[in-house]
């Protein structure tokens, strides 16, 4: 595992495949929506590899696969983000945990360093989940893409939250799951760590530490583990 090394003054975390396995949830959300709109569900295995670049990414793969030729594709593109948006709402942790290990881990850090949320899913629907995980309290701010012009891999959110935290770029670090992550924290000039626990592949780019399990990003930092971590 690649040291990440001094300087980094804030840490931010991406939400789904990251910090909460969501996949069941999203999926149900999708589904409901579907159903509510006549359309057939979609398998737990086929939404996961759908997953990580937000709701309206989702819902547009979803539709290409079972009404591709649709005349009102926009309009039912719009319904269906509503139901899905609904759905997330009425129970946001549905189908969903927080990863083994990441509530110690993200405990122990924010007692060390501002962290942050930077999310394609909308800011609305992310405080949502990490509010009924029992996360949100420990986080500074959510970003959350909720134009399509923040979605990762524009470094758009991250530069977003680093003028916020009054931390340089460099000094941030980004710890995602997905490719989008890593892009979106190169082209801002941060740091990245991949999460190898989520929904994504091994990065080829250079440079990124690549994690394990959560604990091992405060092996990654140099940090021990806080004392009512331990277990």
């Amino acid at each position: 595992m690649k040291r990440i090394g001094a300087g980094v003054d804030a840490i931010a975390f991406d939400l789904d495949g990251t910090l909460i396995d969501s996949a069941g949830g999203i999926a149900h959300a999708l589904n409901a929506a579907l159903s509510e709109a006549g359309l057939a569900p979609f398998d737990l295995q086929t939404v996961r590899a759908w997953i990580g670049d937000g709701p309206d990414a989702l819902i547009a793969r979803a539709l290409a696969a079972s009404a591709p030729n649709l005349a009102d594709a926009l309009a039912l593109a719009a319904r269906l983000r509503r139901g899905f948006d609904a759905a997330t709402l009425r129970a946001p942790m549905a189908g969903s945990r927080v990863f083994d290990g990441i509530a110690d881990v993200v405990r122990g850090l924010a007692a060390r360093r501002p962290l942050v949320v930077v999310t394609n899913k909308p800011t609305l629907l992310a405080r949502a989940v990490l509010n009924e995980a029992g996360l949100l309290a420990h986080f500074a701010a959510v970003h959350g893409a909720n134009t399509p012009e923040q979605r990762k891999p524009s470094p758009l959110l991250i530069r977003q939250a680093a003028d916020a935290l009054g931390v340089a770029t460099r000094q941030l670090l980004m710890v995602g799951d997905a490719a989008v992550d890593i892009a979106a924290a190169h082209a801002a000039g941060s740091r990245a760590a991949w999460a190898g626990w989520g929904y994504g592949h091994a990065p080829p780019a250079r440079g990124v530490c690549q994690l394990r399990a959560p604990h091992e990003l405060l092996d990654a930092l140099a940090l021990p583990a806080a004392p009512d971590t331990e277990h």
